[in-house]
C-alpha cells in the first residue's frame, strides 16, 4: 500500500505539518511525499495548456508533464497537508490540483459526466488555523474534486483551529489543540 503525501505547508515550523506527520505515522505502508515548495509547479498558462491538450490529443500520457497526475492516480491513499489561508489554502496547492486534473489520467468524461480513475479509496485533508474556521472552502474544493472527478469516495478533514487565539505552538499542537475530524 502506498500513501501519497502532498505537503503544501509553507512555513518552516508549520503546525499543519506537525498534525499531518502525526496522522501519517499511523498509516501503514510506504509514504511518498511531494513537498510542493520543493517542486517546480507553475500555473497552466496558455502555452502550457496548449501543450497539454496537444499531448493528450496525440495519446502521449507518459510525457513528464503528467508525472503528478499519474502519481496521484496510482496512490492507494492520499493525505494533503495545507494550512488554512484566506478561507482556503496556499496557491501552490491550487496549481498542483490543476496539474493532476488531467482527462484520461485521473478522470474522463463518460456520457457527459466525469468518471474518476484514481485508485485511492480515501483522501485525508489536514489543516490548521490561527483563528476560527467559519467556512472551509479549501476542504470543500478538494472534497468536490475527489468525489466528482477522481472517484475517491471517502474524504475527511482533520483540523485544529484557534491556535493563535489559544497560543498553541507547533510543539504543543498534539497535546493542547482541539483537533476535529469532519467527513
Amino acid at each position: 500500500m502506498s500513501t501519497l503525501f502532498i505537503n503544501a505547508c509553507v512555513r518552516e515550523n508549520s503546525r499543519t505539518l506537525v498534525l499531518a506527520r502525526n496522522i501519517l505515522k499511523d498509516i501503514p505502508g510506504e509514504i511518498i511525499e511531494v513537498d510542493l515548495n520543493q517542486e517546480t509547479i507553475t500555473p497552466l498558462t496558455r502555452e502550457l495548456l496548449e501543450k497539454r491538450e496537444s499531448l493528450l490529443r496525440d495519446g502521449n500520457k507518459n510525457d513528464p508533464m503528467f508525472c503528478y497526475a499519474r502519481q496521484f492516480a496510482e496512490a492507494d491513499e492520499i493525505v494533503i497537508a495545507a494550512p488554512f489561508w484566506d478561507l482556503s489554502f496556499p496557491a501552490i496547492l491550487k496549481m498542483y490540483m490543476e496539474q493532476i486534473t488531467v482527462e484520461g489520467i485521473t478522470f474522463d468524461y463518460m456520457g457527459g459526466k466525469p468518471e474518476g480513475f484514481c485508485k485511492a479509496k480515501r483522501l485525508i485533508y489536514v489543516t490548521t488555523s490561527g483563528g476560527e474556521i467559519f467556512a472551509d472552502f479549501g476542504y470543500e474544493y478538494i472534497k468536490a474534486l475527489a468525489k466528482n472527478f477522481y472517484g475517491i469516495k471517502e474524504t475527511e478533514a482533520h483540523r485544529a483551529m484557534n491556535l493563535d487565539v489559544n497560543r498553541i505552538s507547533a510543539e504543543e499542537l498534539l497535546t493542547k489543540a482541539d483537533i476535529s475530524v469532519i467527513k
